[in-house]
């Protein structure tokens, strides 16, 4: 008789299928860019909008000069804030521009 394995968690096989393939910093990258909105809340969400993040530099463009000096005085926050909700060190910088 041939022994089953014990069944695994889909988004386990799921994770090593992207790091297999080598697609583990898109699928974080596509993470963080899905909670950027529910991560920095609705004000700064209003007053942003993402253009990318490539290398662990996200690249924000924010809607006027007072926004964009408000969140470098919050980046290392926001920082801290992506990375717990991704459960990872992914974000290393962020760029108001």
């Amino acid at each position: 008789m041939s022994r089953i394995k014990d069944p695994k968690i889909f988004s386990t096989l799921v994770l090593d299928m992207f790091r297999s393939l080598g697609l583990e910093q898109a699928r974080q990258e596509f993470g963080t860019l899905q909670i950027w909105h529910s991560v920095v809340g609705e004000a700064i969400s209003r007053a942003t909008s993402l253009e990318r993040f490539t290398d662990g530099q996200l690249f924000i463009r924010v809607r006027n000069p007072s926004w964009r000096m408000e969140l470098n005085f919050r980046k290392k926050e926001i920082i801290s804030k992506l990375n717990d909700a991704l459960k990872e060190p992914v974000v290393k910088d962020i760029i108001f521009r």
